[in-house]
Protein backbone atom coordinates (compact mmCIF):
# COMPACT_ATOMS: atom_id res chain seq x y z
CA UNK A 1 0.00 0.00 0.00
CA UNK A 2 1.30 3.45 -0.80
CA UNK A 3 2.84 5.40 2.03
CA UNK A 4 -0.49 8.18 2.24
CA UNK A 5 -2.90 5.32 1.73
CA UNK A 6 -1.08 3.92 4.81
CA UNK A 7 -0.61 6.74 6.80
CA UNK A 8 -4.44 7.61 6.64
CA UNK A 9 -5.23 3.85 7.74
CA UNK A 10 -3.74 4.37 10.52
CA UNK A 11 -5.40 7.50 11.40
CA UNK A 12 -8.84 5.48 10.66
CA UNK A 13 -7.65 3.09 13.75
CA UNK A 14 -6.77 6.07 16.27
CA UNK A 15 -10.62 7.19 15.31
CA UNK A 16 -11.46 3.61 16.84
CA UNK A 17 -12.61 2.77 12.71
CA UNK A 18 -11.42 -0.92 11.42
CA UNK A 19 -8.75 0.31 8.99
CA UNK A 20 -10.55 -0.98 5.86
CA UNK A 21 -8.51 1.04 3.30
CA UNK A 22 -8.91 -0.41 -0.35
CA UNK A 23 -6.59 0.37 -2.91
CA UNK A 24 -8.17 0.13 -6.37
CA UNK A 25 -6.42 -1.34 -9.47
CA UNK A 26 -7.61 1.98 -11.56
CA UNK A 27 -7.87 5.66 -10.52
CA UNK A 28 -10.59 6.48 -8.21
CA UNK A 29 -9.57 10.25 -8.97
CA UNK A 30 -12.66 11.35 -9.77
CA UNK A 31 -15.99 10.16 -8.41
CA UNK A 32 -17.17 8.52 -11.56
CA UNK A 33 -13.68 6.24 -11.70
CA UNK A 34 -14.26 5.64 -7.84
CA UNK A 35 -17.89 4.64 -8.48
CA UNK A 36 -16.92 1.83 -11.63
CA UNK A 37 -13.68 0.61 -10.19
CA UNK A 38 -16.02 -0.25 -6.70
CA UNK A 39 -18.75 -1.40 -8.49
CA UNK A 40 -21.39 1.08 -6.89
CA UNK A 41 -23.66 4.26 -8.07
CA UNK A 42 -21.89 7.49 -8.36
CA UNK A 43 -23.97 9.16 -5.11
CA UNK A 44 -22.08 6.41 -2.92
CA UNK A 45 -19.07 8.35 -3.51
CA UNK A 46 -17.66 11.38 -1.35
CA UNK A 47 -16.10 13.96 -2.69
CA UNK A 48 -13.74 15.92 -0.71
CA UNK A 49 -13.39 19.33 -1.92
CA UNK A 50 -11.98 21.87 -0.28
CA UNK A 51 -12.56 25.75 -1.14
CA UNK A 52 -11.67 28.67 0.59
CA UNK A 53 -14.21 31.38 2.36
CA UNK A 54 -13.98 34.77 3.27
CA UNK A 55 -16.15 36.76 5.29
CA UNK A 56 -16.51 40.71 4.64
CA UNK A 57 -12.49 42.26 4.91
CA UNK A 58 -11.39 39.15 6.39
CA UNK A 59 -8.81 36.76 5.56
CA UNK A 60 -9.88 33.89 3.19
CA UNK A 61 -9.91 30.53 5.53
CA UNK A 62 -9.66 26.91 3.93
CA UNK A 63 -13.49 24.73 3.77
CA UNK A 64 -14.16 21.00 3.02
CA UNK A 65 -17.24 20.29 1.26
CA UNK A 66 -18.21 16.64 1.29
CA UNK A 67 -19.98 16.27 -1.82
CA UNK A 68 -22.13 13.31 -3.41
CA UNK A 69 -20.31 11.96 -6.21
CA UNK A 70 -22.94 13.86 -8.91
CA UNK A 71 -23.48 16.66 -7.12
CA UNK A 72 -21.46 20.32 -7.82
CA UNK A 73 -20.78 22.89 -4.68
CA UNK A 74 -23.39 25.54 -5.09
CA UNK A 75 -20.98 28.22 -4.34
CA UNK A 76 -23.56 31.30 -4.18
CA UNK A 77 -25.56 29.35 -1.53
CA UNK A 78 -22.91 27.74 0.94
CA UNK A 79 -21.61 31.51 0.56
CA UNK A 80 -24.94 32.92 1.76
CA UNK A 81 -25.46 30.15 4.30
CA UNK A 82 -21.91 30.69 5.38
CA UNK A 83 -21.49 34.59 5.45
CA UNK A 84 -18.73 34.83 2.68
CA UNK A 85 -17.73 34.66 -0.38
CA UNK A 86 -16.85 30.77 -1.08
CA UNK A 87 -14.39 30.36 -4.05
CA UNK A 88 -12.11 27.40 -5.12
CA UNK A 89 -8.80 27.17 -3.13
CA UNK A 90 -5.19 26.23 -5.03
CA UNK A 91 -3.48 22.82 -4.79
CA UNK A 92 -0.94 24.53 -2.34
CA UNK A 93 -3.88 25.51 -0.34
CA UNK A 94 -5.53 22.06 -0.81
CA UNK A 95 -1.97 19.89 0.55
CA UNK A 96 -1.14 22.57 3.72
CA UNK A 97 -5.03 22.62 4.94
CA UNK A 98 -5.27 19.02 4.69
CA UNK A 99 -1.76 17.24 4.01
CA UNK A 100 -3.24 15.62 1.12
CA UNK A 101 -3.36 16.27 -2.88
CA UNK A 102 -5.77 16.79 -4.82
CA UNK A 103 -7.30 13.85 -5.92
CA UNK A 104 -6.50 11.53 -2.40
CA UNK A 105 -8.06 14.08 -0.29
CA UNK A 106 -9.87 11.91 2.61
CA UNK A 107 -13.14 14.03 4.50
CA UNK A 108 -11.03 13.26 7.47
CA UNK A 109 -8.08 13.23 9.57
CA UNK A 110 -6.07 15.89 8.85
CA UNK A 111 -3.50 17.68 10.74
CA UNK A 112 -5.70 20.44 12.34
CA UNK A 113 -9.77 20.31 11.89
CA UNK A 114 -10.85 22.22 9.56
CA UNK A 115 -14.31 23.96 8.69
CA UNK A 116 -16.77 21.20 7.04
CA UNK A 117 -19.70 21.10 5.11
CA UNK A 118 -21.25 17.72 4.44
CA UNK A 119 -23.97 17.06 1.42
CA UNK A 120 -27.13 16.37 2.95
CA UNK A 121 -27.73 13.99 0.04
CA UNK A 122 -24.79 11.80 1.42
CA UNK A 123 -27.29 10.78 4.00
CA UNK A 124 -29.86 8.96 1.52
CA UNK A 125 -26.84 6.20 0.76
CA UNK A 126 -26.50 2.98 3.30
CA UNK A 127 -22.20 2.99 2.90
CA UNK A 128 -20.58 5.25 1.22
CA UNK A 129 -16.96 5.63 -0.06
CA UNK A 130 -14.34 8.31 0.09
CA UNK A 131 -10.85 8.82 -0.83
CA UNK A 132 -7.88 7.66 1.56
CA UNK A 133 -4.77 9.39 0.84
CA UNK A 134 -3.97 8.63 -2.55
CA UNK A 135 -5.42 8.54 -5.94
CA UNK A 136 -6.32 5.18 -6.13
CA UNK A 137 -7.28 4.62 -2.32
CA UNK A 138 -10.46 4.34 -1.11
CA UNK A 139 -12.26 3.63 2.44
CA UNK A 140 -15.92 2.69 3.29
CA UNK A 141 -17.82 4.87 6.07
CA UNK A 142 -21.89 5.32 6.87
CA UNK A 143 -23.19 8.49 6.50
CA UNK A 144 -23.51 8.94 10.52
CA UNK A 145 -20.12 8.40 11.18
CA UNK A 146 -18.65 10.30 8.26
CA UNK A 147 -20.79 13.07 9.93
CA UNK A 148 -19.83 12.28 13.70
CA UNK A 149 -15.96 11.91 12.63
CA UNK A 150 -15.58 14.56 10.13
CA UNK A 151 -17.18 16.97 12.76
CA UNK A 152 -19.34 18.37 9.50
CA UNK A 153 -22.12 20.32 9.22
CA UNK A 154 -25.01 18.89 7.12
CA UNK A 155 -26.39 20.98 4.55
CA UNK A 156 -27.95 20.59 0.86
CA UNK A 157 -24.85 21.81 -1.41
CA UNK A 158 -26.32 21.67 -4.91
Amino acid sequence: MQPQAEAFRAKLRELGEDGNVRETATSAHTAAEAAAALGVEVAAIVKSLVFTVTADGGRAEPLLVLASGPNRVDLDRVGAHLGGTVGKADAATVKSATGYSIGGVPPLGHPAPLRTLVDAALLDQELLWAAAGTATAVFPITPARLVELSGGEVLRIS
